[in-house]
């Protein structure tokens, strides 16, 4: 009987086995699946809006930069319209007028035929040159500003039309000058100071008249000469009045020239006089790549800077924001600071590129 249940349970194990040898193989679990590599694209640089895209394209602007093509003053005002024309999106027009006074009115008659959305002028020719012709732009819906040069009668009356003004307020800016180069000179009364300026024009003559009344004030002895047409076009040309001046006047102690171009020609004018950058104290007016190296080399001792490339760009600003959203007139002032030995180094690298 034992032997067989072994027989029979022998059986049933063969059994077991030859079955489980049968069953299908089970399947390996499937292998995960490669992550996909995921690319991280850079966003893309938006394009600049172009002229058509920006708040203030569709505005015509005649702009008046005051000088002469490549001129170290005008340059850096033109430069500064031009970045506010492509910073806005304005069509904008260049007038260049080589600092004449006559020649600018002209010129503005011309730009309002052109029948522009607004014109940017320097004020050199004074409120009595300019009133009819600006009477007559505004009267025709043309907006008109003023830069460097004020003009106080047309600003005051077209004021909430957006005629403003950018610029240094002149007479201020001369008084300033003349006080702190007689502080830092250490001239007394009784020295003499020579000034170059341009009384004879109206309201430019502004800046000039508180030099001279400056240095007066302090007692100083004033020899006054009027910058001529040909050296106001072109520094160069008064090469031989001021080294004439010079010659005949050997006790001057201060030189004043009320003009950038000129205060750029310092460094020549004492060279060609014979003088050397100790035997006289040089300021004037406005930054150039010219008075820095004079200022470098001690020919030039103090210089008022008015942040010329302001007047350009506010200038533009202003039509602009007049014309799109009926902002009345700006009055800023550009001029409070001095360049000097001490600070220059601070500015030269804005110089040389012609922003300051």
């Amino acid at each position: 009987m034992y032997k067989k249940f072994g027989l029979l349970l022998v059986a049933l194990l063969t059994l077991g086995l030859v079955l489980s040898a049968c069953q299908p193989a089970a399947e390996a679990p499937p292998a995960p699946e490669e992550a996909e590599e995921v690319v991280v694209e850079e966003p893309e640089e938006p394009e600049p809006a172009a002229a058509d895209d920006k708040w203030c394209s569709g505005t015509k602007i005649v702009f008046f930069p005051g000088g002469a093509p490549g001129g170290p003053f005008a340059t850096v005002v033109y430069n500064g319209a031009v970045a506010a024309a492509e910073d806005l999106g304005a069509d904008m027009e260049t007038v260049w007028s080589e600092w004449n006074p006559e020649k600018m009115v002209t010129q503005f008659s011309e730009a309002v035929a052109t029948k522009p959305d607004g014109i940017a002028i320097m004020g050199h020719p004074g409120d009595d040159a300019f009133e009819p012709l600006v009477d007559d732009a505004e009267a025709q819906g043309i907006i008109v500003t003023s830069s460097n040069t004020q003009l106080p009668r047309l600003q005051e009356r077209y004021a909430s039309n957006g005629f403003g003004y950018v610029g240094a307020i002149l007479y201020d800016a001369g008084w300033a000058l003349g006080k702190e180069a007689v502080a830092r000179s250490g001239l007394k009364p009784g020295d003499q100071a020579f000034v170059w300026g341009l009384l004879a024009q109206a309201g430019r003559g502004e800046r000039t008249k508180g030099v001279v009344e400056a240095l007066e004030d302090s007692g100083l002895d004033v020899i006054y000469q009027e910058i001529d047409d040909a050296t106001n076009a072109d520094a160069t040309a008064g090469v031989p009045t001021f080294v004439g001046l010079m010659s005949a006047n050997p006790d001057i102690k201060l030189v004043v020239t009320d003009h950038g171009a000129l205060t750029a020609t310092l460094e020549t004018y004492l060279t060609s006089a014979g003088l050397g950058p100790d035997d006289v104290y040089a300021v004037g007016f406005d930054l150039s790549s010219a008075t820095v190296e004079a200022i470098r080399g001690g020919w030039t001792d103090l210089v008022i800077d008015q942040q010329q490339w302001l007047q350009g760009y506010l200038s533009v600003l202003q039509i602009c924001l007049t014309n799109n959203f009926a902002f009345t007139g700006l009055q800023i002032d550009t001029g409070a600071g001095f360049a000097h030995a001490d600070n220059v180094e601070l500015l030269a690298e804005l110089v040389e590129k012609q922003i300051r």
